[in-house]
């Protein structure tokens, strides 16, 4: 059977995750996948686990960073579909079957698609709408029988302007916008970045598949590891697109509504020119005084 997708995984001294990831992968998938991990920095450990798993993977002598370390092992995709994920992620059964239907029926290649995190975390982590259920905030607490008995019972909505991982995109599209931008290392605000560079491609299909699921036990690299300097993500988003994420969520992604289509151009009514103004001075601010 072919791959049906590849699936592209950073990783930066997180071993035990990993492992759950793609032992998740390979548990509950519907179809065979290309798995490409990144291994940023010397890891020992994780390297022994891919050869003994005959996991695709590049590495890096030091942490170049989520942006740069996803392009490097994309490189070596060979099926027409990238997804992204990260490596404290469970797949929870029939997520690419959901996935692949979701293909199937866009029938084109300019969409965006992402899965629906389960966490013990609250039901908004960070920019994310999820379904909050606990089953471990780490490996060790980790209840997976209790996971797959249950993780179907939830009712969720299809969320338009998904922005975040694991997300599936086409690897035409993937190449034709050069993947990550790699001056958002090492990763914070790279997801709206990317989104942005689709919306200029006239990608208008951003969509969140409620029931393709993973359980995320929530940026532990960036969490647990105090060697990792956040950017300031946000900040070159604004320098860069000339308006802020919140204004380009609000305005063109409609994040977190319901999802009941493909987007449409912003309307540009007096709200959209009041959070355009406010952009505006925003972006002035950082362009004289950073």
């Amino acid at each position: 059977m072919s791959n049906k997708f590849s699936i592209v995984i950073p990783t930066y001294e997180n071993s035990d995750y990993l492992k759950l990831c793609i032992n998740s992968i390979l548990k509950n998938s519907t179809f065979s996948h290309q798995i490409i991990v990144h291994i940023n920095g010397y890891d020992e450990n994780t390297e022994k686990i891919l050869l003994e798993k005959k996991i695709t993977y590049t590495k890096s002598i030091e942490n170049i960073g989520l942006c740069s370390g996803v392009n490097i092992a994309s490189r070596k995709a060979s099926t027409n579909y990238i997804l992204y994920a990260h490596d404290d992620m469970y797949f929870l059964p029939n997520w690419d079957l959901i996935l692949y239907e979701e293909v199937k029926k866009i029938n084109h290649k300019n969409f965006y698609l992402s899965m629906t995190h389960i966490s013990h975390m609250s039901g908004v982590k960070g920019d994310i709408q999820h379904i909050k259920y606990d089953c471990g905030s780490n490996i060790n607490e980790f209840d997976e029988n209790k996971l797959l008995k249950n993780f179907k019972n939830f009712e969720f909505r299809n969320l338009q302007g998904s922005h975040w991982a694991p997300h599936l995109m086409h690897i035409d599209l993937w190449n034709k916008i050069g993947g990550f931008s790699e001056e958002f290392n090492p990763g914070f605000a790279s997801d709206p970045d990317l989104n942005m560079k689709l919306w200029l491609q006239n990608v208008r299909i951003f969509k969140g598949v409620s029931m393709s699921r993973v359980y995320h036990f929530g940026s532990l690299t960036t969490r647990k590891n105090k060697k990792i300097t956040p950017n300031k993500g946000k900040r070159t988003f604004l320098l860069k697109w000339k308006f802020s994420v919140e204004f380009f969520n609000k305005h063109y992604l409609k994040r977190g509504s319901i999802y009941e289509g493909p987007l449409s151009d912003p309307n540009k009514n007096f709200i959209y020119f009041i959070d355009l103004i406010l952009s505006k001075v925003k972006f002035y601010f950082y362009r004289v005084f950073f």
